[in-house]
């Protein structure tokens, strides 16, 4: 990849744009000119593996008081990518520190999220050797810097997101595994899921079971939960196609496990789950609740709170069994709506259970069949069953 291809057509993640904003605010501070675009390796061993930096674009950078320096960057995940990141600026202030101690002090200002149990940056091992491979060479020796990132959305839009299921508040984390952003909602990752579903099929050992679970926190439940490995798949958006694609290898129980903010779109009839194609969570939670028989003013702040999970939350606290009422009705809404949308491509032999877990990955919500299939999976006789 050359520095123009790079510069033109990738889509980074988060750390990358946090490195670029911060080395536009190193060169200001070591008293260079303003550069528009920033050289970034983007692997820590590009350099030495003979690599041509990429040129990432900044907003702006320039000297505040205190030994200050500002510098902006706005993310771009790229063309054809449906990303909460899309258009986030990012800004960092960085000075000189002194006095003994790392190289890099880096510090969560508003919007970003920390480790609850510290209260220190959430910051990915890939942003950390960025940084390091990418602004440490240009740090003279003796210096120390210190490093201030706000995100000034990130507090709302965290509120979108999974982050308190790992531990992390206030806003967005500041990670990523890699230079480039992965497709959760592109067709690229429907195609990956599908040949993932395809091999699992035509393995001698296939009995007809699988787990579908949605996103990184149902990959990390489910073993939790006593489900065996061999029958999990991961899945990002593409849950309808999934499905269908599921029941034509020839799959007789699926078991979805997903976190409730995101399997409740099925109870609408949602099979594409990623929210800037289509979201409806709060007129289908408001829609179930009516029908179990909630009005008044309980359902109009279960409609105006801000997610499923607080909505619920809020729910719990003023009517415990209503609540739980609630998201098994919701757990149920999800396994017939799903066994509607097969039968609307001639698949009606599958069948189909829901299993929903909050942020807290406990389960708090389980159709019918979604608690008869999570009782046979963990049986070591599911295969019998």
């Amino acid at each position: 990849m050359d520095a123009a291809s790079a510069d033109a057509t990738a889509g980074y993640t988060v750390p990358v744009w946090l490195t670029a904003a911060a080395r536009a605010a190193l060169v200001i501070l070591l008293g260079q000119p303003w550069q528009r675009h920033q050289s970034l390796w983007l692997h820590p061993d590009a350099a030495t593996a003979g690599e041509l930096p990429a040129r990432v674009p900044v907003l702006a950078a320039a000297p505040l008081a205190d030994g200050w320096v500002l510098a902006m960057a706005c993310c771009d995940p790229g063309p054809e990518v449906l990303d909460l990141t899309r258009g986030l600026q990012l800004w960092v202030q960085l000075r000189w520190l002194e006095g003994p101690g790392k190289w890099l002090e880096l510090r969560a200002g508003e919007g970003v999220g920390v480790l609850q149990a510290s209260g220190e940056a959430c910051l990915s091992a890939y942003a950390e050797k960025l940084l390091e491979c990418n602004l440490r060479p240009l740090v003279p020796p003796g210096r120390r810097l210190e490093l201030q990132v706000v995100i000034p959305e990130g507090r709302r839009l965290a509120e979108r997101t999974s982050n308190a299921a790992f531990g992390v508040v206030d806003g967005l984390a500041l990670i990523g595994t890699q230079a480039e952003v992965q497709r959760s909602a592109g067709p690229d990752q429907l195609a990956q899921a599908l040949a993932a579903l395809r091999e699992r099929a035509a393995a001698p050992a296939f009995c007809g079971d699988l787990v579908l679970v949605i996103g990184e926190n149902g990959l990390d439940l489910a073993p939790r939960l006593g489900l065996p490995p061999d029958l999990l798949l991961k899945a990002g958006n593409w849950l309808g196609p999934l499905l269908v694609a599921a029941a034509e290898a020839g799959v007789r129980r699926l078991l979805l496990l997903g976190y409730q903010g995101k399997l409740i779109k099925l109870a609408g009839g949602i099979f594409h789950t990623h929210h800037h194609l289509a979201d409806g969570r709060a007129e289908v939670l408001t829609a179930l609740a009516a029908l179990a028989g909630l009005g008044g003013e309980s359902l109009q702040a279960l409609h105006a709170a801000p997610t499923v999970e607080a909505a619920l939350g809020e729910l719990a606290q003023r009517d415990g069994p209503r609540a739980e009422r609630l998201r098994q009705a919701i757990a149920a809404a999800v396994e017939q709506r799903s066994l509607r949308y097969l039968a609307r491509y001639g698949q009606e032999s599958m069948a189909v259970g829901a299993v929903l877990f909050d942020r807290s990955r406990q389960i708090c919500g389980q159709g019918p069949v979604g608690l008869e299939l999570l009782t046979a999976l963990r049986s070591p006789a599911r295969s019998d069953a």
